[in-house]
């Protein structure tokens, strides 16, 4: 599951890396698609050289931010229009194929995506809709998975190794992708990344299972185990959703606001980190990307802690279940949301300005032991549907955030 998850965050985070070499940085900022448009990265120190130094002879395009805007928030809109089906028919035909099928599906488009670019920004658009549609099978499958994988008390610290994949994963693609575009050209982002996929889904359908009891290699302890500790869950065979009862409950409307909050912020880091580092402390491709990388370290770091924080109180009994959730959430929302308001005011630091950055998505990866796996504490039954639902209010405020990032870019320029 790590391995999956830090698959498809590299498939994704692409081309926040690549699109640095990708775009003309020659031109000044024009209409949608003219002639004249720079790429959003437009502050780069000396860009006219540092994008032919990297560009290594692939194709440059002549994207103006605003399309870039839309190319990075398309597979957003992929993603939400697959979240609530899938999470629902995941609980029904097994998390595993469709998990498997979203992966692969996603990985072979990654290989494809050099091709596209040449053949217009339409059709970059629509391959990472459909990619997005592919991750979001994926993404909400994992949570019918741990519904009947993860002990109770074991729940915050095997989701977030899990989720620690995605952090994991950005620091990968972060740090080398620069260099891989140096040595290599940028295509080759999609084509290692890609590539790297197809692996992954060979070892996906092999050794996972949708439950312990049909897993062949695990003892049977471990097994009596796991089976035991989910033995108060529900286990009816009844398919239909008590869609008016969610409707109405107010802690699902607490995790719903989460993640909007959550995706909102972790969006723009995503998506303009490296852009914010090659303007703010005028830095090349390489050297942006490998200081990109850096927050996700602490990322992927307080992931894991953070779940291993959460069971600890837990199975010790220092707090309650509702305590620990709503502590981590707090932390997870309001210590990155203060990091990110300073950066403004500490722009002409080099140190600081790091330090808030790779506190920003540090921080905010506590979340994962808080709202992010509430659903399957509130509702495990239906844990897959309600995180496609979650999930889909995050991506929302993820296309409006990088939309109206890349839209705010071309309209006022930078501010830093």
């Amino acid at each position: 599951m790590h391995f999956s998850n830090f698959t498809m965050i590299t498939q994704r985070v692409s081309l926040s890396i690549a699109i640095i070499a990708m775009v003309n940085g020659t031109q000044q900022p024009g209409l949608l698609n003219a002639s004249t448009e720079r790429p959003l990265a437009f502050t780069l120190n000396h860009s006219n050289r540092s994008i032919k130094e990297f560009n290594t002879g692939a194709s440059v395009y002549e994207w103006s931010p605003e399309t870039q805007g839309i190319i990075f928030s398309s597979i957003s809109y992929g993603i939400i229009l697959t979240l609530i089906p899938s999470g629902y028919l995941a609980g029904i035909f097994g998390a595993k194929q469709m998990l498997g099928a979203g992966l692969l599906i996603s990985s072979l488009l990654t290989l494809f995506t050099p091709l596209a670019a040449d053949f217009g920004v339409i059709l970059v658009i629509v391959i990472r809709t459909v990619q997005g549609m592919a991750q979001g099978m994926a993404w909400t499958g994992q949570f019918t998975i741990w519904a009947k994988w993860a002990p109770p008390l074991e729940r915050s610290k095997l989701t977030s190794i899990a989720g620690s994949g995605a952090a994991f994963g950005s620091f990968i693609i972060l740090c080398v992708g620069g260099l891989i575009s140096q040595a290599l050209g940028w295509p080759f982002i999609f084509y290692i990344f890609g590539s790297t996929g197809c692996v992954c889904c060979l070892l996906w359908f092999t050794v996972i299972y949708d439950d312990p009891l049909h897993h062949p290699c695990i003892t049977a302890r471990e097994k009596e185990h796991i089976v035991s500790s989910l033995a108060q869950q529900s286990s009816s065979p009844r398919r239909s959703v008590p869609i008016k009862a969610m409707v109405r409950c107010l802690p699902l409307w607490a995790i719903f606001t989460g993640f909007f909050s959550h995706f909102w912020l972790c969006t723009i880091i995503i998506t303009y980190l490296p852009t914010y580092i090659s303007s703010v402390l005028h830095v090349n491709i390489r050297d942006s990307g490998v200081l990109s990388s850096l927050p996700f370290i602490a990322a992927s770091s307080c992931t894991i802690l953070g779940g291993q924080l959460a069971d600890f109180l837990l199975s010790r009994k220092l707090l309650r279940l509702i305590t620990v959730r709503k502590l981590f959430s707090s932390l997870g929302l309001l210590l990155p949301s203060l990091c990110a308001v300073a950066l403004p005011f500490v722009a002409s630091s080099y140190i600081t300005t790091i330090i808030l950055l790779i506190l920003i998505p540090g921080t905010s990866n506590l979340c994962d032991s808080g709202f992010i796996i509430n659903t399957l504490d509130v509702a495990p039954r239906y844990a897959s549907f309600l995180m496609g639902i979650s999930r889909g209010f995050g991506l929302i405020a993820g296309i409006i955030s990088s939309t109206a990032t890349g839209f705010l870019i071309s309209q006022v320029g930078p501010v830093y």
